[in-house]
């Protein structure tokens, strides 16, 4: 009953994220087009990728749930992933469209209304405070903290806007602008390369982060019973969700029974480590096959 609570709680935060973050977006585009200001049009654009980032990850989330099947048969998780790849190749183009009109504008700056960008940027430094407020107070999950690291860059974002829209109405440069949209389109290739290179570490099976494989091949060897650890791998099915697949040399066949339990309460609790595929071996055949070149060999 605790983690379904938890679950509909931080499904409530993320979409309260998502509804404010995507409104007040509209908001900025609506104002940015109007005041021809292209740092609330930028940040725009960053609250707009947070937002389908959002959206994916939750209709993602839906996804994930869905139980196996014999053409799934880990089910749908990596729907996440996918979804994050699309997200990514999404934001590099938001910020291909940023830097070259922020050239542009500097080439060519066009008069800017400062005071709408002011008051937008102000109230966008609000919106973006209020939503990573709920966020911090909100169930602490992956998709939750992600989303609040999305939300302090659009926070920044919103600085960035309420500063040009200040230097601007104060009687400064109109250059202000494009130069601090390309300050916000900094922000969006930092979370960019960041949200690819998780994405590519999954995509490759490597090893998830925050597991040292070193570290859970010496917590399964110190199980009594377990001999030795080899032919292991750990990979990553969704950004939650680890599986594990070894072969594991035992004293005696007959503990099996015993020492799965072990290994496998040692993978969940200390590494977060749910899916196992774990195959016993006998440590003695093994050693004597280590012996022999020919053992196992078949009989000519």
């Amino acid at each position: 009953m605790s983690d379904h609570n938890h679950s509909h709680s931080g499904g409530k935060t993320l979409l309260f994220a998502l509804v404010f973050t995507t409104g007040f977006a509209a908001v900025e585009v609506f104002g940015g087009l109007i005041a021809d200001s292209l740092a609330l049009l930028s940040d725009a654009g960053h609250m707009l990728t947070d937002s389908l980032s959002l959206g994916i990850g939750a209709f993602a989330a839906w996804l994930a749930k869905k139980p196996a099947s014999r053409q799934h048969s880990f089910g749908l998780k990596r729907a996440e992933i996918l979804g994050a790849l699309f997200n990514v190749l999404f934001m590099f183009g938001v910020i291909v469209f940023i830097a070259y009109e922020a050239i542009r504008r500097m080439a060519d700056t066009p008069a800017v209304a400062g005071g709408m960008v002011l008051a937008i940027g102000g109230l966008g430094l609000l919106v973006n405070i209020a939503v990573a407020w709920a966020l911090m107070r909100g169930e602490q999950t992956i998709n939750v903290r992600g989303a609040l690291l999305h939300v302090m860059g659009d926070l920044l974002g919103s600085v960035a806007a309420l500063v040009a829209g200040a230097v601007i109405y104060l009687g400064g440069p109109p250059i202000a602008d494009p130069i601090l949209s390309l300050f916000v389109s900094l922000l969006i290739l930092v979370s960019a390369i960041r949200l690819l290179r998780e994405v590519t570490q999954v995509l490759m099976e490597g090893v998830p982060e925050g597991i040292d494989a070193h570290e859970v091949g010496c917590a399964l060897v110190r199980v009594d019973g377990v001999v030795a650890i080899h032919d292991m791998h750990i990979w990553s099915l969704s950004s939650n969700s680890q599986a594990l697949a070894a072969h594991i040399d035992v004293e005696a066949m007959g503990r099996w029974e015993e020492i799965l339990p072990q290994l496998q309460t040692t993978l969940r609790g200390r590494f977060g480590i749910e899916h196992t595929t774990l195959q016993p071996e006998d440590a003695a055949i093994r050693r004597v096959c280590d012996a022999e070149p020919d053992c196992g060999a078949g009989v000519m």
